[in-house]
């Protein structure tokens, strides 16, 4: 029973030690690769030239490297599963709003939203305040022709607040 058992124990220990080893070729693949990605060499070339003596001498002329430019490409994104609230809203402050709306607050009394309304506008927003047909005051940060640039900034606005959603108006 103890040998077998000690058997077993030095079996698993040898699989444990040869599994750990590093695989050289994983290292040699990405120095090839970082080779592959090197797009310029530098050569130097001599090239005699008489000097006014008559002697000459040689000059070290290193050309000049040429870059390839890389160019990058932003995807496209699909916007149309984000969610957006429709509801036929009134405007009770501001200047009108556009298809998509970025509201960061709701609330029930309209004093609280037109002072978050004026604190907004403090930092340099144009925030508007309509109402909903629940009677909720909504709060618009921004208003937008387009689905995308609405997502855009209610993304933008998320770390400060949490909870911005997107309202279109019917």
């Amino acid at each position: 029973m103890k040998k077998t058992f000690w058997m077993g124990v030095a079996l698993m220990g040898a699989f444990a030690v040869s599994s750990c080893k590093s695989g050289e070729s994983a290292y040699k693949k990405a120095y090839e690769k970082a080779q592959a990605q090197q797009t310029t060499t530098t050569t130097t070339t001599v090239t005699p030239v008489n000097t006014e003596d008559g002697n000459s001498e040689a000059i070290a002329v290193t050309p000049v490297q040429t870059v390839t430019p890389v160019q990058t490409v932003t995807p496209v994104q699909d916007y149309s599963s984000e969610k957006v609230r429709t509801e036929e809203v009134t405007m009770v402050n501001g200047a009108g709003l556009k298809a998509y709306s970025v509201v960061v607050g709701s609330f029930s009394v309209q004093t609280n939203a037109t002072a978050l309304q004026n604190q907004l506008k403090g930092q340099g927003y144009q925030a508007q305040v309509v109402k909903s047909p629940s009677n909720m005051y909504r709060v618009v940060l921004s208003t937008h022709d387009d689905k995308a640039s609405a997502v855009q900034g209610r993304n933008n606005v998320r770390a400060t607040y949490a909870d911005a959603w997107i309202l279109y108006q019917k």
